[in-house]
């Protein structure tokens, strides 16, 4: 019995003790609204709900009495060992061995579909992260946003929504033309321009763009300057490419920031238009020669101009041509995570939903990530400034990276301890988890060794109060899957996966699979070679959703 199951044989009871009590009033409710928790401690059950508390003022009648009456009813269901009532009104209930022990057989059958729901089925989301500027190599910052965001989709996808890795590329403005300079000055053997991009990696590009284009230098300064500009921006975001792969973060979209800027056949750009759409909204007006968007309506600090009196347009233009364009794209919802220094975007994002007609509470979220620090690390030899991601997967690994930065949520600062994450003990979270799993197929190993198979299952044998506790963690996965879909937070599914692993290993050691010495083997051993290979499968499936490799040896 899972927990939709039970909430369902609960509205079963509490259906005609309402009408009994209220005849001329519908109760209103269905198995989602059925509230259950895991006790703290295992001694009070299995579950406990505190639905009689929240009912009984509706229904006219004694919280406690009402929960006394519903726990009466679900005591005569099958697969409820007991139900009984505490304190004001909890509904404590216990469901029996065979009852819970059914989901081990569950969850090994369904394999990598354990966990997945569909309580985002319908919801389009685009989820835009990294969006570093192609003029230099990903960086530490650069780093966390990757792992989070990467794991928001892979939670978004298993809980049913049409969601998308987006990476916005920075390619134009001044931020190119200065690179491009750049290129230029190491090509020559000049110091770099003011302004430019320094660092050795600057350099490398340069001789890759001479290796390409051995004329450069005798090019007219235009043309060489574009040259360089289009080369270098072309190697750089290759080698973009390579480190988010070797993080095991694929992006589904590469939207150039040089798309909003192209003229049509007609003569217009994308901004262009998505000032015209502004303007039918109401939101746009005309003052001193510029063109602005009143964001003020929509909690902005000031209103922001969109074009210059000069023509040109600002940044919030593109901002608001490329929002557009994604509910273009059918995303009707858009979350965009940015770095600690980028606050002030949160109310102009909004803003511009507002102002294009969407809801700006609901069509778009923006999610603020603080800085991470590790100890111990160097700045990068061929930037110089910083510390880059590749220098960090060389000498931590992607999974006690991606682990470690997504273990804590995001609006919370981060200091790594690049020594603990190295260790393979206890101490460390990611060798925990993983250690679980490799330590669940060591088990099916010895097990089949020992001439133990899945042939038989009688799941009433997993009475032990260790199997009790292990199959109430694993009934709770695919409820912490879709919480954590739906509030952005992964650190929740690690939490878990901690938690678990740790059932695990308390079980394991108090639950033999094998049997002891030469005594047989028994129906028992069989079934608890379900249950080992369910908690495989749940850590395994878990580990998946935070891009993490589930090791079968360590």
């Amino acid at each position: 019995m899972n927990p939709d199951t039970l909430a369902e044989a609960i509205l079963a009871v509490v259906t005609p003790i309402a009408a009994s009590l209220r005849p001329d009033e519908a109760l209103d409710i269905d198995a989602s609204d059925i509230p259950l928790e895991r006790p703290r401690n295992r001694d009070h059950g299995d579950w406990a709900s505190n639905l009689a508390m929240r009912l009984a003022k509706k229904l006219g009648t004694n919280p406690r009495e009402l929960a006394q009456q519903i726990a009466d009813g679900l005591v005569v269901i099958d697969g409820v060992a007991s139900a009984e009532v505490a304190g004001p009104g909890f509904i404590n209930i216990r469901l029996d061995a065979a009852a819970a022990g059914v989901l081990a057989k569950t969850i090994v059958e369904a394999g990598d579909a354990y966990g997945r729901n569909d309580s985002q089925q319908g919801v389009s989301v685009n989820v835009e992260f990294v969006s570093a500027n192609p003029t230099g190599p990903l960086h530490i910052a650069h780093t966390r946003w990757a792992a989070l965001g990467d794991s928001i989709v892979r939670l978004l996808l298993a809980s049913g929504a049409n969601a998308v890795r987006e990476y916005y590329i920075n390619d134009a403005g001044a931020q190119m033309q200065r690179f491009a300079a750049s290129v230029v000055a190491a090509a020559k053997g000049e110091p770099t321009p003011e302004g430019g991009y320094p660092g050795e990696y600057i350099a490398s590009l340069a001789a890759r763009v001479l290796e390409s284009r051995p004329d450069l230098l005798d090019l007219p300064e235009a043309e060489k300057l574009r040259v360089a500009e289009d080369l270098g921006y072309e190697y750089q975001l290759a080698e973009i490419k390579h480190s988010l792969d070797r993080f095991n973060v694929p992006f589904d979209v590469w939207f150039s920031e040089r798309t909003l800027h192209a003229k049509s056949a007609a003569g217009t750009s994308l901004i262009d238009q998505a000032l015209d759409r502004l303007r039918e909204q109401g939101h746009v007006f005309d003052e001193e020669g510029a063109v602005w968007v009143r964001t003020t309506d929509f909690g902005d600090d000031k209103d922001r101009v969109i074009r210059r009196s000069n023509g040109e347009y600002t940044y919030f233009a593109a901002d608001a041509a490329y929002y557009l364009n994604k509910g273009d794209r059918g995303f009707q919802n858009k979350i965009y995570l940015l770095g600690a220094d980028h606050h002030g975007y949160v109310h102009r994002l909004k803003a511009v939903a507002g102002a294009a007609g969407e809801d700006p509470e609901k069509n778009i979220q923006v999610l603020i990530g603080q800085m991470v620090s590790i100890n111990g690390a160097r700045l990068s030899k061929r930037a110089g400034n910083i510390i880059e991601m590749d220098d960090l997967l060389d000498w931590l690994g992607t999974d006690a990276l991606r682990y470690s930065l997504e273990r804590s949520p995001a609006d919370s600062p981060l200091d790594l301890d690049p020594e603990l994450l190295q260790k393979r003990t206890n101490d460390n979270p990611v060798f925990y988890v993983q250690y679980a799993h490799a330590r669940t197929h060591n088990a099916s190993r010895n097990a089949a060794d020992s001439g133990i198979e899945r042939s038989e299952f009688a799941p009433e044998t997993l009475s032990h109060e260790t199997e009790s506790a292990l199959l109430g963690a694993l009934q709770e996965f695919p409820r912490i899957v879709a919480f954590a879909a739906e509030v952005r937070e992964p650190h929740r599914v690690a939490r878990y996966l901690e938690e678990l692993a740790g059932l695990y290993h308390r079980w394991y050691d108090n639950c033999r699979i094998t049997p002891l010495g030469d005594d047989p083997i028994e129906s028992v051993h069989r079934t608890r070679l379900w249950l080992n290979d369910a908690t495989g499968q749940v850590l395994r499936n878990g580990l998946d959703l935070l891009g993490v490799s589930a090791p079968e040896r360590m």
